[in-house]
């Protein structure tokens, strides 16, 4: 039994300890009067967690339209680096967004954020000539 546990953690260990990982989580949740979709992104990387609530500040929030904007630069060209690895891309999952969909604010920004914190702090370019950004 303790074997078994000692494994079960040295997984636990490893998969909390695996690279970087990001993706668009969609989940239905049935309402008896209608249904309701519920988006988010689902990261695996607690440092980008700690940086985005660095940059949550509403006094530098761009519109929703700007998120969308690049948004719609920055999936295709993850989901390309995703399908075909440069060398150096360490991230598996593509990203489910598509471009007809109202995903809200919240979801727009952070889904934003998660590849400016690929770019500026991991150092890893997913698309030419992106935004940056700076502390606040």
């Amino acid at each position: 039994m303790k074997r078994f546990l000692i494994v079960l953690c040295l997984c636990i260990l490893l998969f909390s300890c695996s690279t970087q990982k990001s993706a668009v989580k969609e989940s239905n949740n049935s309402n008896t009067e209608q249904e309701q979709m519920e988006y988010g992104v689902e990261t695996f990387d607690a440092k980008f967690k700690n940086w985005y609530e660095y940059f949550k500040n509403p006094a530098k929030n761009r519109s929703q339209a700007y998120y969308e904007n690049w948004n719609r630069q920055y999936v295709p060209a993850w989901n390309a680096k995703c399908a075909n690895p440069p060398v150096g891309w360490h991230f598996d999952p593509v990203v489910g967004y598509k471009t007809n969909e109202d995903y809200g604010f919240e979801l727009n920004h952070e889904l934003f954020y998660y590849f400016m914190y690929v770019e500026n702090v991991l150092n890893i370019e997913i698309i030419q000539g992106g935004p940056t950004v700076k502390h606040p």
